[in-house]
């Protein structure tokens, strides 16, 4: 749609057409008449200048008005005394409850008219929220720790949502200005030099996106259509969106605009979308695949990455279109995650139930993806996943931490504090080698012991609740149901919960050996042409004992690798029956690297093979590459 004089960016938003002259433009069909409120002050109380806008057809309503980037204004419906933030509200000084800000993005000057964008393969994610990332929690302190991150290995930095909301903090996930970068972080300025200063040392930027539900205080989008949600659908977190209903045609644009919006405006790499089980669409084209389209057509010629989190494991959303798929490109696995928790620990209580932290469980994880692609899931007593047959390794994002699992701990303690240090150790090399796409979560690089824990900043009756949900949700672990334990978990709302969560980068220095354990296993990945590969088909793995396997990468010349994971005690095989261990030609397979370096804070390098056969140390992992005997 397009009725004006001049080519409008985005269909609806305001958009300063001229210095000094804006364009606005809603959608509001539940209103005959829509007024644009200008702010000359950005004291509520100051004088205001009302405007009509013209009603366009479809429900749209539309406008210029002089009226410069920093402007504040709202809209008023049907001569209302009530004022609105604009749905599509580029920024929100003071919150979503208050009043709008004109932005005009030409004002910035990228310097990264040179980055080709990212491709997923080879890429090292590191998930970041911008608020505990740095004690200050704003985008330009996040911007002057990007150089560790670039030395450390990072490629890509997945960036939890932005989306602004109301109260002083919180995840992301209950945005309600789309289009808004959350103020707390600084301001729409400061979210573009961050992106332009991780261009500048090669790494990309992907932004979380909430599409399944918006958040339950500040959303106006009500007082403008109530089509902008169904009640066909449940989600867990709120109305369902419209995504296929009555009226769903301007609902799907919206979105489909903001995924152009923050492509085109903030240079992002792609994103991460959440929850997409909870995105409901039977249209034609599904709205994850029309928003993938759009999405990659405004970044041009740069390349952009597209990752789901999809709890049932449903392959088909990086399935290519024309096989009926949505054409993103990579799953987070929650099966490796959970596996690696009881490999771990030894606990398996909750959705952790249907795992063992088996040997068998990692090579499949590393062969296959999913470990439940169809099969009976006892937990939910119904079958979980679909076949993953003919997808790359690269399709799924491997990890031990992420946001959501380390604060289902409900202490918000980190896994490496949950284990002892040789399997931490050990799991950790088997995430930065294995052919998935693996992914850190803030501070897991350098040993962070800062808890990371839910918060979330409601009042009234939202804050209870908000409590109330989380206590609920965390009896499932049995560990943490008695109400003694419940009795002492963070307040959600707490303001000392946000604080808490913030990482402490003096760890680095604490923890040198945690953080050259990253580097050297990163930088083994990139320059071992065997690790960098991710091909399907090229790993294959054995079996060697109770906690022990053998994962091998194969070199079509022969150069092959061998990677030993032990999560147990010491192992001696006598008898190694196994054709996986032979080496590929005459000769021998000398270590390459191993996690018992005291440079990792192990105790020293051992010789696994000998002539009287294999001695594999206890929770270790030793990469071997062979060598030609004389």
């Amino acid at each position: 749609m397009n009725h004006y004089p001049f080519q409008r960016r985005f269909p609806v938003g305001a958009e300063v057409i001229s210095p000094g002259r804006t364009h606005f433009c809603v959608w509001a069909p539940k209103a005959r008449r829509i007024d644009l409120v200008i702010e000359t002050d950005v004291d509520p109380k100051a004088e205001r200048i009302f405007q009509p806008l013209a009603a366009e057809g479809d429900g749209y309503f539309s406008g210029e008005a002089d009226s410069a980037a920093g402007t504040r204004y709202r809209f008023r419906l049907d001569a209302s005394e009530h004022f609105h933030p604009d749905p599509a509200s580029r920024y929100q000084p003071a919150g979503p409850h208050r009043s709008s800000c004109v932005v005009d993005h030409r004002d910035f000057r990228w310097s990264d008219q040179k980055w080709p964008g990212m491709e997923l393969q080879g890429q090292i994610i590191y998930e970041l929220h911008v608020g505990t990332f740095t004690p200050e929690g704003t985008w330009a302190a996040a911007a002057r720790q990007l150089p560790e991150l670039a030395r450390t290995g990072i490629s890509v930095i997945e960036m939890m949502p932005i989306a602004d909301f109301p109260g002083e903090f919180g995840w992301g996930y209950d945005g309600v200005a789309l289009f808004a970068p959350c103020r707390l972080y600084g301001t729409p300025d400061d979210l573009r030099e961050f992106v332009d200063a991780a261009h500048s040392l090669g790494i990309g930027v992907i932004l979380d996106v909430v599409y399944n539900h918006f958040g339950p205080e500040g959303n106006y989008l009500r007082v403008f259509s109530d089509d902008y949600f169904t009640d066909r659908y449940e989600t867990d977190w709120g109305d369902a969106i419209n995504f296929d209903g009555p009226n769903s045609g301007p609902v799907r644009e919206f979105f489909i605009s903001n995924a152009r919006y923050w492509i085109e405006e903030y240079h992002f790499d792609g994103f991460r979308f959440d929850a997409t089980q909870s995105i409901f669409d039977q249209s034609a084209e599904h709205i994850l695949g029309a928003i993938g389209k759009a999405a990659r057509a405004a970044a041009g010629k740069r390349a952009i990455i597209f990752v789901a989190e999809n709890e049932p494991q449903e392959t088909k959303l990086v399935r290519p279109t024309a096989e009926g798929g949505y054409g993103l490109d990579a799953l987070w696995n929650d099966d490796l995650h959970h596996s690696a928790i009881v490999a771990l620990t030894g606990r398996n209580p909750a959705y952790y139930t249907n795992y063992r932290g088996a040997p068998q469980e990692f090579i499949s994880a590393v062969k296959y993806g999913y470990l439940y692609q169809g099969q009976h899931y006892r937990w939910q007593k119904k079958r979980r996943g679909t076949s993953a047959r003919g997808l790359g390794p690269e399709a799924f994002v491997g990890f031990i931490e992420n946001h959501d699992q380390v604060a289902n701990s409900g202490t918000g303690e980190r896994v490496r504090l949950t284990t002892s240090p040789g399997r931490y150790r050990a799991l950790t090399a088997l995430l930065l080698l294995a052919p998935w796409t693996p992914m850190l979560f803030q501070g897991q690089e350098f040993g962070a012991t800062t808890p990371f824990l839910y918060f979330a900043d409601m009042t009234g009756e939202l804050r209870e609740k908000i409590r109330a949900g989380r206590l609920t949700f965390l009896k499932q672990f049995p560990a943490l149901a008695s109400a003694r334990v419940q009795a002492e978990l963070a307040d959600p709302s707490g303001p000392d919960t946000f604080q808490r969560s913030k990482l402490d980068f003096s760890e680095r220095e604490k923890h040198p050996e945690i953080c050259a354990l990253h580097r050297d296993l990163i930088k083994l990945r990139r320059t071992d042409a065997n690790f960098a590969r991710q091909e399907r088909g090229n790993v294959d793995g054995a079996v060697l004992g109770a906690h022990c396997f053998v994962l091998r990468f194969f070199d079509s010349l022969g150069d092959d690798r061998l990677l030993m994971i032990n999560l147990g005690t010491a192992l001696a095989l006598v008898v190694a029956p196994e054709p996986l261990l032979a080496p590929p030609g005459p000769g021998r397979w000398k270590t390459l690297w191993s996690s018992e370096a005291p440079r990792y804070g192990g105790p020293g390098k051992v010789a696994l093979e000998t002539r009287k056969g294999w001695t594999i140390p206890a929770e270790a992992a030793v990469a071997l590459r062979p060598v030609i005997s004389p």
